[in-house]
């Protein structure tokens, strides 16, 4: 168990703690609670299910990278599957702020990329800014979706973003969290061909820059991310960030990054590879591959 997962027990009831303490030391933990240990840790802790997540908000936040604002947020995702996912702050030094990412964003993120289909409400520890409220209105289950924090009743999202502004308004009727499978070109390269299919499910309805990273790690094992668009821009999440939360819920360092590629589509009115390399710099790791596909 890392140590900031040890001291983030010690802010989690007695009972809660004693109960987490098998799942946290096992070298499988991947941040999230299968619907069956939900229901475990209820009956060892006491707690209902609102409670405990509230309660398991510090073993999120404990994740979190913060070296710039010293300030650390955790959020839960709760998908319809009954799995609960953490997320956490993300922001890299000597990188431009834009490129930080949210708790509820990591949470939601982690969610997306484990291939849940739809999301049922968001538990985190401050109230989320409108950043995260504009991303979280991109999501399918944005009508239905609920905002649990310390200490508040319980609201709706559009409680806290009313009148919102939407992908209704730009007439897109799928959504994040709903299939996305672009036909695109293949590769011979497994690694390239696992950022292909990354940008294959990535997220792009206005601008159809549709794009994908595969990190290959010292173990020889990959992580992949997409790109998730919003309707505001601003809120988007690059495919970069989606693969470092990855990697970061699920224990491996940035030191064992080995190989980086990222594929866009050819002749896309945007791309990602500037701000990429940047942060991937920034994060002390310089290479970049960059591989250009079509659309089928």
């Amino acid at each position: 168990m890392n140590e900031n997962l040890l001291h983030a027990l010690n802010d989690c009831p007695p009972r809660l703690a004693q109960a987490l303490l098998p799942y946290l030391s096992g070298e499988q933990f991947s941040a999230s609670f299968s619907a069956e240990e939900v229901t475990a840790l209820q009956q060892a802790s006491g707690l209902s299910a609102p409670e405990l997540a509230i309660a398991l908000l510090p073993i999120a936040a404990s994740y979190a990278v913060a070296p710039l604002s010293h300030f650390n947020v955790g959020a839960i995702a709760h998908g319809e599957s009954g799995r609960w996912y953490l997320g956490a702050n993300m922001e890299f030094a000597a990188a431009p702020l834009q490129q930080t990412v949210h708790a509820e964003q990591s949470a939601i993120t982690h969610a997306w990329l484990s291939d849940e289909s739809r999301l049922t409400a968001v538990t985190v520890n401050y109230t989320p800014c409108g950043h995260c409220r504009q991303f979280m209105n991109e999501l399918n289950c944005a009508e239905q979706l609920t905002i649990a924090l310390p200490g508040c009743a319980t609201q709706s999202l559009h409680y806290y973003l009313p009148n919102a502004f939407g992908p209704q308004d730009l007439g897109v009727t799928q959504k994040l969290f709903d299939p996305q499978t672009q036909r695109l070109s293949e590769h011979d390269d497994p690694l390239v061909q696992a950022a292909i299919d990354a940008a294959s499910q990535s997220y792009a309805p206005y601008t159809r820059a549709y794009s994908g990273i595969a990190l290959q790690l010292a173990s020889g094992h990959w992580i992949t991310g997409r790109y998730a668009e919003n309707a505001a821009f601003n809120p988007s999440l690059p495919p970069l960030q989606s693969a470092l939360i990855l990697m970061q819920l699920h224990g491996h360092p940035v030191s064992a990054l080995r190989r980086a590629v990222l594929v866009e589509v050819a002749q896309a009115s945007l791309s990602q590879r500037e701000a990429t390399a940047v942060t991937l710099s920034a994060l002390g790791y310089h290479p970049l591959e960059t591989v250009t596909v079509t659309v089928k």
